[in-house]
């Protein structure tokens, strides 16, 4: 009998008459199978088998007598098809008609395939007894490669057919389907299947290949269908857990949890577009509009794969240290979609906060689970871990919900996140305090802004919005209220290497917790922290931004001090040592008990005595200049304070009344003149401001008018610089030059400084708007975002420049040569030469910017007439130098 005869003979038979005829037809439609080459054929035999013969056959036979003949070929030929189409693809028209019917015809016989594969399933789940995946061993891997290619098909079809997809579209829906049919019966008949205690090894084996596919699978139709991904997650992490002790050290666990990364990060970014086109849209109710309905089947899925994300790392956390990296990123790249982040996109904010529950409670949960997984907190922790400027902040709100979370962990956590890498071979991590402060100083932008986060819960209720600040300083002093004491030392060293930082800021947030830790800790530890901090102040180089740290520090902790330890602090630390002065002058004497506040001020008065009479005994050498300043700022000190005893006060103002001889506002004035204020370092500026506003207390009367008027002109060369320094193109100096001379105008008693400076309609402006405080310029939300992330850079780098110079030792070469000469070692009288050589210098650097070419009116011939007698005294002078031996 011919292949034709025999098919059409079957396809004719009832099922009683394939029962009877299954051992001797069956055999011969398999190997007619297998011999085939033609699709149509192969398709055919496929559905006589399925439909006719495969329910007569028992449990037993089936893997034996027909799929593992069957099935493979069934690949093979669907592979095929889909081939053929992608070959074929190009040439299709409505006018093509013998290849349009062609692709139709492959198509149709896909779909019949799939129904053949789907009889199979539906066979095999009709078995009451129990299936042993053996019994089936090769259905579920020929379904999987069919369901694979099917769906990347119809995935791609968009694009493959292009404009002519209605050619096919009904048979591609028809395919689509049936494929998702098929996947939802294999899904429940491995449901069915359960493994033995003594599963061999080829069954483990199947049981994770069809894990594995179906992940592959689920990266495919993620854009297809929600149900369908939904249900095929739901399946791989079932069978994942159900089959644990068989596969949990061979499931590919990076990707199936990079996978869930993925969807619930690309679920949140499509729940954002729709919730920005509702705004767009500008629709009012909001909750009846179709948008919405999908708004709600999206945040569905956000809550399904941040919940499935937390299942699966709670039963396979042991087997997820090379996926941390991506948790920790992906926790940071949520919170980033979200405010108070500021490239959070702009949508209705209830949108925004159904969203924010079904991701972040979940994203919460997960936190917990890894924190005490020590390839987690390395990745957090890591110091070498680089932030894109968006999240920045982010990252440091994971790491405030860390410091929440730590007090409720078993030690071994906490010494995880609070210690820090405590061995070279470790990989390296920092303290999490240490973290917090240096991913707060990154968050220079969101200060600036600034961003609103919600307070903490104060009898019953909440604070409302505050600072980042404030909210990271609560957070870390509730850390630090119950920290064991054993982890202090990492916690201290945290926080002095940020008050040695150069960010302001970030001192002063160090400076908050460490007077938290100095207020609730004991009184001993307190006063060894001041002890610490006065020899840093001491061993401080210079007066750079380490040592204003250090100061501010210093003063608020000495108000924590018992008068016990303020006392023994001043013995320590006694003012009538030069050296401890630089301790003293950055203190506030109201810090101080009165025993230790009246020890300071006789020792601060004593020695500023005996270094005023020093001075002058030395005939006021340039030398000691720095020595004076030092012990004056001691004096400004105690004057600053409040409740000053009388004899104190006379003390002060006997020493200051000795050095009125040695000033002269003239002299300053004249050197400020000749500078090029363009050019001038910024920190000059600022102290020339300060010292021009000052000028408006001191009143010039008329009999010493005169005297200024003909050497010096001081008031015109004060508008003179008020005037030049309103024009500083920096906007901080700027508004520093608007603040000095509003304050020299509000006190001044000579009005003709000040319109003398304002010659212009345009300086005018600046120090009217100032005063009024009005706002020339109305800078939108974005302009105003951007300016600051401009300026976040050059503050990064302005800051790290510092620190570089800070650390960079001096090296000398080795190589270099001795120097030929001694340095110039300055005597007593060499001093004084120098000394009235800048003032004759200064003096006439003034002159000359008066008398200088664009001055009127022209200067008088009388002062032509001093020059030459100048120039004689200088030639005089000069001959007198070289006549001497």
């Amino acid at each position: 009998m011919s292949q034709v005869t025999l098919l059409d003979e079957v396809s004719q038979w009832n099922q009683e008459t394939c029962q009877q005829e299954l051992k001797t037809v069956l055999p011969k439609l398999v190997a007619m199978h297998h011999d085939t080459d033609s699709w149509e054929e192969h398709t055919n035999i496929l559905q006589i088998i399925t439909s006719s013969f495969l329910p007569h056959l028992s449990l037993s036979e089936l893997e034996t007598g027909c799929f593992s003949t069957v099935l493979p070929k069934v690949v093979k030929v669907f592979a095929s098809l889909l081939e053929e189409i992608g070959k074929q693809i190009g040439g299709l028209s409505s006018q093509n008609t013998e290849l349009h019917v062609l692709l139709r015809n492959i198509l149709k016989m896909m779909v019949q395939t799939l129904e053949s594969l789907s009889g199979c399933v539906r066979h095999v789940c009709s078995f009451v007894e129990s299936v042993s995946f053996h019994a089936i061993r090769s259905l579920p891997s020929c379904i999987l490669r069919v369901l694979k290619d099917t769906f990347q098909h119809c995935k791609d079809s968009e694009v493959m057919y292009s404009g002519r997809l209605s050619m096919v579209g009904d048979l591609l829906q028809g395919l689509f389907k049936e494929a998702y049919s098929l996947q939802k019966g294999l899904m429940e008949l491995m449901d069915k299947i359960n493994l033995e205690d003594t599963a061999s090894e080829e069954e483990v084996s199947d049981i994770v290949t069809v894990i594995h596919s179906l992940l592959d699978i689920c990266s495919i139709i993620s854009r297809l269908d929600i149900a369908l991904h939904a249900n095929t997650w739901k399946f791989i992490v079932k069978q994942s857990v159900k089959y644990q002790s068989f596969v949990e050290d061979r499931l590919h666990h990076t990707d199936i949890a990079f996978s869930l990364c993925e969807d619930l990060c690309t679920s949140v970014q499509n729940c954002l577009e729709l919730a920005q086109q509702i705004q767009q849209a500008g629709l009012q109710e909001i909750v009846h509009c179709p948008e919405y309905k999908l708004f709600q089947k999206a945040t569905k899925m956000c809550r399904f794969f941040a919940n499935t994300l937390v299942h699966y790392t709670k039963e396979f956390k042991a087997f997820l240290a090379k996926s941390c990296r991506r948790f920790h990123q992906l926790y940071i790249q949520i919170h980033s979609k979200f405010p108070p982040s500021v490239c959070a996109p702009s949508v209705p904010s209830a949108l925004s906060e159904e969203l924010r529950v079904a991701v972040l409670v979940p994203m919460h949960a997960m936190l917990t689970q890894l924190l005490s997984f020590q390839p987690f907190a390395e990745s957090v922790l890591d110091p070498d871990h680089k932030c894109s400027t968006e999240c920045c902040l982010p990252q440091c709100l994971l790491l405030v919900s860390v410091l929440g979370k730590l007090s409720s962990q078993p030690e071994e956590a906490l010494q995880l996140w609070s210690d820090g890498s405590q061995f070279s071979e470790e990989t390296p991590r920092w303290s999490v305090f240490e973290a917090v402060l240096h991913s707060f100083r990154r968050c220079m932008l969101e200060r600036a802004v600034p961003v609103w986060l919600p307070g903490v819960m104060l009898r019953g209720q909440a604070q409302g919005r505050v600072s980042l600040h404030q909210y990271v300083c609560v957070h870390m002093c509730a850390c630090v209220a119950v920290l064991p004491t054993q982890h202090f030392a990492p916690l201290e060293r945290s926080l002095l290497a940020a008050v040695l930082q150069a960010d302001t800021q970030t001192a002063v947030l160090a400076t908050d917790v460490w007077c938290f830790l100095a207020r609730y800790g004991t009184a001993e530890l307190c006063f060894h922290h001041v002890l610490l901090i006065a020899h840093l102040i001491r061993s401080c180089p210079g007066e750079g931004y380490q040592m204003f740290h250090l100061a501010l520090l210093l003063r608020r902790l000495l108000f924590l001090m018992t008068p016990k330890h303020q006392v023994e602090f001043v013995e320590r630390f006694p003012p009538a040592q030069e050296e401890n002065l630089c301790v003293w002058r950055h203190t506030l004497l109201r810090c101080l008990c009165t025993e230790a506040r009246m020890r300071v001020e006789e020792e601060v008065l004593a020695r500023a005595s005996v270094v005023l009479q020093e001075l002058q005994n030395s005939g006021y050498r340039m030398g000691d200049i720095q020595r004076l300043n030092r012990i004056l700022g001691c004096v400004l000190m105690l004057m600053g304070g409040s409740n000053l005893q009388a004899e104190c006060v006379g003390s002060s103002v006997k020493i200051i009344s000795q050095l009125w001889s040695r000033m002269s506002s003239n002299q300053a004035v004249s050197c400020l003149s000749g500078l090029t204020i363009q050019k001038c370092p910024d920190d000059l500026l600022l102290a020339a401001l300060e010292f021009l506003g000052s000028l408006g207390k001191v009143f010039i009367s008329p009999s010493i008018q005169v005297y200024v008027e003909y050497e010096c002109q001081v008031l015109p060369r004060i508008s003179g610089l008020f005037n030049g320094l309103l024009t500083h193109p920096s906007w901080l100096i700027l508004h520093h030059v608007l603040e000095a001379f509003g304050l020299f105008a509000e006190i001044t008693n000579h009005e003709e400084v000040i319109s003398q400076t304002l010659t212009s309609e345009e300086i005018k402006t600046k120090v009217l708007n100032y005063l009024s405080k009005t706002v020339s310029h109305q800078e939108s939300e974005e302009a105003r975002l951007e300016r600051l992330k401009e300026w976040r850079s050059i503050i990064e780098k302005h800051c790290e420049q510092m620190e570089c110079e800070d650390n960079s030792p001096v090296h000398t070469p080795l190589t270099e040569e001795p120097c030929p000469k001694r340095a110039r070692q300055e005597t007593k009288v060499e001093e004084e030469y120098e000394r009235y050589l800048q003032t004759a210098e200064s003096a006439l650097k003034a002159l000359q910017a008066i008398v200088g070419p664009g001055h009127n009116p022209s200067p008088p011939q009388w002062v032509k007439t001093r020059l030459e007698v100048l120039q004689s005294l200088i030639s005089q002078i000069n001959t007198t130098t070289v006549e001497q031996p």
